[in-house]
Formats: C-alpha cells, structure tokens, sequence
C-alpha cells in the first residue's frame, strides 16, 4: 500500500520558481533592521519597516556570525540566557528575521549596514563576475581588488545616524577596520577594534553610554567558523555557542539606561554529508558545465554566467538535472520573484548569474577542483530553506 504523501512532498516537479520562500523584504529581513532603529533615533528619510520595534535611545545590535534561529531554539542547554530570550524575539512576537538572499555572510553585513536589500547594495552573492571585467569576483575577500565605492555606492546607516548626531560605533576584530567589505557596508562613526569578546562587549557597553542617542554594533565570527569545520552541533561549534551565549548575557548586563540590545545573525546553517547522493560535483559533470563560463556563488546558491548565446540551453539542462533538489531559475525569473528584493539597480544586474540555483533539499553544488576548501566544508549556507533563512532578533531592554 503507497504511504501517503508528506505536505513537503506535494510540490511540482521540477520545483518552481513560484515556490521558493523569498525573504521578507521590507518588512522583516536584516535589511530592515537598522532602518528602524534609526527611525525611532530620529535619523532622517529612515523608515521603521519592522512595526514590531518600539523605538530606544541607545540601541546596540550583536551580530553572531552563523547563528541560525532553527539552531538556537534546537540547543537550548547550549545557549539558556539566548534560549531564555526567545519569545523576546522581534519585538515580543517570538518570530525570526529572514537573512535575505543569499544567505551568505558578504551580502548580509551588506544588508545590516545600508539598510538596503541585494539587489541594490549590490552584492549579491559569495562571488559574483564583475561585468566590467568578467571575472568573479570574491565578494567576502574582495579579490580580485575592486574599488568599493563604485561597487556599493550608498552610504551607510551608521553614516547617516552619525550625519544626524546620533553616536555611532562598531565594535569589533581590528583585522576587520580597513577591509573593504567594512568600508562598504559598516563605515561610519567610530570603528574600534578589540580582540576578545569579553572586550568588545564591555566596550560596546560603554559606547551605548557615550551618547543620549546611540547606535552601536559588535560581532563575533567563532560559531560560523566552528560550523564551516566541524558541522552544527558537532562539540567545537556547541562550545562556541556556550561562549557567545555567556558575552549576550555580559553585554545585557552592562547596558546603560534608555537602551535596547538586539542580538541577531546573518545567516543559519546546514551539515551536508559527504557522498555523491549529497554533494553533486560541477567539475566532474559534463552535463551541468556545458555551456559555462563562470560559476559563482557558493555550493547552495549558485549564479551561473554561461557564454554568449548559451543561457536558455543552460537553464534547461540545470533544470532536467537539479529542478527536483534546487530552485532553479533564469536571472529574470528571480529577479521578477523578488529573490533579491523588490528592486535591481541597473549596475546589479549583470552581477546576477544568467542562471540562478537555490538548493531546498540538504544538497551542495560543489566544485572541488576550482573550489577546494569551500567544497570541504561540513557547514554550509546560502539558500532559502529556514534553516538558513531564519535568524533571531533577541531583545534586552534597560
């Protein structure tokens, strides 16, 4: 007798581009998060998108680097003081944040920090091919070297809160000061580097004091890290969400009056095993590198430039192979999807893979000979599925 159908198993097949869960823009994703903080700081032309926040003086966001909301509510002994805060989430609501696509961690610092969705800050992706040029260009690492001001033109939050007078300030690594990814994304006001995270924090502390209107930001990378190497749960990544645990309850202690802490991330996280059911190899598959050129992204959001004339041809092909596993669709289809938020600028859209691949199933899309130690890694991210999707928005208020 046929077992009856799961609701995750009645979708089309292949998967269509209708189906995909597009973030929330524009009312709950990361891109939304400083504007309506420094709405309620009185920062001109800002706008409060996330109705659920109710305005603070001195507001501090924590980002942790890799820390999904499926993986927070999964490891509660892990992090109790995070888990405690749980139905704090999102103004009180006990609901996440989406990431915004991709899930990745260039493009959603560049979300935090401009305010603004992918499709118009304009990194879009792990790497991307640089129209000018056509190569790809590594969006985290910022190789090959590309001026940012031209790449992200827009100012920051941070830089229009402390044009209005607010104080603002980061917080965090001094290896993170100069890079450009910084400059583009989380310049303005005072960056001021510390090592470990009991100083960031209680630096933070004392930068959310040093003004009556205050928007500070601090960060910590170690559980991303952890995930990449060893995987989620494994028992480094556990030990560095017990340590990020106990710096979100420092900082919530140390808060000045009049103050808020938000402590969110960028993305979540998923472990792939490692076998060829699991992790489909690009460099060893004539049919999926046929007519291409580049391929960018990373293994679960992949952009695909094919040479000239070559896209539909493409788009077919990854559709017969991979449309049961991964949302796959053309660069217009996911732009008119609203993948990349509700708008492209003009200097985006060649970033934007000719074919566009979003993995829903536990899948990667590796490249082991062009990319070895990205194709190495147990953690992965980068899709729309909610556990990489979905990140906290935790709150403290003094």
């Amino acid at each position: 007798m046929a077992q009856p159908k799961t609701a995750w198993d009645q979708h089309p097949e292949p998967l269509t581009v209708a189906s995909a869960p597009v973030p929330e823009y524009g009312s709950g994703s990361l891109a939304d998060l400083l504007p309506t903080l420094a709405a309620g700081l009185g920062v001109p032309d800002m706008d409060a998108a996330i109705g659920e926040l109710t305005p603070a003086d001195r507001n501090c966001v924590f980002l942790i680097d890799g820390l999904g909301w499926e993986q927070l509510r999964a490891h509660p002994e892990d992090a109790p003081f995070m888990a405690s805060l749980l139905a704090t989430s999102r103004g009180g609501t006990g609901r996440p944040l989406t990431a915004g696509y991709p899930a990745t961690t260039a493009t959603s610092l560049a979300s935090v920090g401009t305010g603004l969705p992918p499709g118009a800050h304009g990194l879009p992706g792990y790497t991307v091919r640089n129209p000018d040029t056509g190569e790809l260009m590594n969006q985290l690492r910022w190789q090959p070297w590309t001026p940012p001001g031209p790449w992200q033109p827009y100012p920051t939050v941070f830089q229009l809160a402390h044009a209005a007078g607010v104080h603002a300030a980061q917080v965090s690594s001094p290896t993170f000061e100069n890079t450009p990814l910084t400059k583009v994304a989380l310049s303005g006001g005072t960056f001021l580097g510390r090592l470990s995270g009991e100083e960031r924090v209680d630096l933070a502390a004392e930068q959310l004091a040093a003004g009556d209107r205050s928007l500070v930001y601090t960060y910590f990378a170690e559980v991303d890290g952890a995930g990449h190497r060893y995987g989620v749960d494994s028992d480094t990544w556990r030990g560095q969400l017990m340590y990020a645990d106990r710096l979100v309850q420092r900082l919530a202690e140390q808060l000045p009056p009049r103050s808020a802490l938000y402590v969110t991330a960028d993305h979540g996280m998923i472990d792939v095993p490692f076998d060829e059911q699991h992790r489909i190899d690009f460099d060893e598959d004539w049919e999926l590198s046929a007519g291409v050129a580049l391929l960018g992204g990373e293994g679960r959001a992949r952009h695909v430039y094919a040479v000239p004339g070559a896209a539909t041809d493409v788009l077919t092909c990854w559709r017969e192979v991979l449309g049961e596993q991964f949302w796959v669709a053309s660069r217009d289809e996911a732009i008119a999807a609203g993948w990349f938020g509700p708008r492209i600028d003009e200097r985006v859209y060649g970033r934007i893979g000719d074919v566009v691949a979003a993995a829903r199933d536990d899948v990667l899309l590796i490249a082991s000979e062009r990319e070895p130690k990205e194709s190495a890694m147990v953690g992965n991210h980068g899709s729309m599925t909610p556990a990489e999707q979905l990140v906290p928005l935790l709150e403290v208020r003094s």
